[in-house]
C-alpha cells in the first residue's frame, strides 16, 4: 500500500510484528466499543459496521471483533471514551492531525504536546492545519472496476491495488456495495487526506518519522494524518 500510506494511518503502520498487530487490534477495539454503544448489531448500526470493516481490513480475527462487541455491550458499557482531535506542526512546517480516543483528556493532551515538542514540532489550535486536508472515505482493495458504479468519487490505481475515494456521507453505502460484490479490503476508513504534500530534508524526515512513531506508540492515539512525502522504504511499511 505504498502510495496511500503517505499520510501514515495508524492501522497499517508497523504491522510486521505480533506485538504491533496486538496494539493495532487494541486501538480498533476501542473504536468498536464506542460504535457499539449505538447498538451491538452491525446490520442495524452503520457506524459499527464501518468499524468492523476497518477491523477486517487490518486482519483482526473475527473472534476478537465479536469479543470487543460483546465487551462493549457488557462490562465495557460503563467505559466512556472521548474523541479528541489535535492539530499541529512537525519539523519543516509539516502539518499533522492526530485523532485520539481517551478516558483522560488531561493525560492525552499532555502526552501529545510532549511528543510534538520533543521532536521540534508544536501543537496548534483547532483549524490551524485541518484546512490543508479534506475528509474523505478511503477504501483500498485489489479489484475496483465496479467502484464508480457504487457511487465512489474517484478511483486511483496504485501499484497492485486500487484506492477509492468517497464523500464521507457516501462511505458506508459504497463500502457495503463493494462488500456485497465480494471485494476484500486492505483498508477502509474515513480519513483526513492532504490536499498537497511537502518534501523534507533527510534529517528532518528522520526526526519527523520518530515523532510519528512516538505518537503511534501512544495508547490513546487512533489515527495520524500528515502531508509529508515519505521515502519509498517508509511508505511500504
Amino acid at each position: 500500500m505504498s502510495g496511500h500510506s503517505k499520510w501514515a494511518n495508524i492501522k497499517n503502520k508497523k504491522a510486521k510484528t505480533d506485538a504491533a498487530r496486538g496494539k493495532i487490534f487494541t486501538k480498533i477495539g476501542k473504536e468498536i466499543a464506542v460504535a457499539a454503544k449505538g447498538g451491538a448489531d452491525p446490520s442495524t448500526n452503520s457506524k459499527l459496521a464501518d468499524v468492523v470493516a476497518k477491523a477486517k481490513a487490518a486482519n483482526m480475527p473475527n473472534e476478537n471483533i465479536a469479543r470487543a462487541i460483546k465487551k462493549a455491550a457488557g462490562e465495557g458499557a460503563n467505559v466512556n471514551y472521548e474523541t479528541l482531535v489535535y492539530e499541529g506542526y512537525g519539523v519543516g512546517g509539516s502539518a499533522v492531525i492526530v485523532k485520539t480516543l481517551t478516558d483522560n483528556k488531561n493525560r492525552t493532551v499532555g502526552d501529545v504536546r510532549h511528543i510534538f515538542d520533543k521532536y521540534g514540532g508544536s501543537l496548534g489550535s483547532t483549524g490551524s492545519v485541518s484546512y490543508m486536508f479534506e475528509q474523505k472515505g478511503v477504501i483500498v482493495a485489489e479489484m475496483m472496476e465496479i467502484a464508480l458504479e457504487a457511487g465512489a468519487d474517484d478511483v486511483v490505481t496504485e501499484d497492485d491495488c486500487y484506492t477509492v475515494y468517497t464523500a464521507p456521507g457516501d462511505f458506508s453505502a459504497v463500502r457495503t456495495f463493494l462488500e456485497n460484490k465480494g471485494i476484500t479490503f486492505t483498508e477502509a476508513d474515513i480519513e483526513m487526506v492532504p490536499n498537497d504534500y511537502i518534501d523534507l530534508e533527510e534529517k528532518q524526515t528522520e526526526t519527523f518519522m520518530k515523532m510519528i512513531d512516538a505518537l503511534e506508540d501512544n495508547d490513546d492515539v487512533q489515527s495520524i494524518y500528515h502531508n509529508v512525502n515519505l521515502p519509498e522504504e517508509e511508505e511500504e511499511e
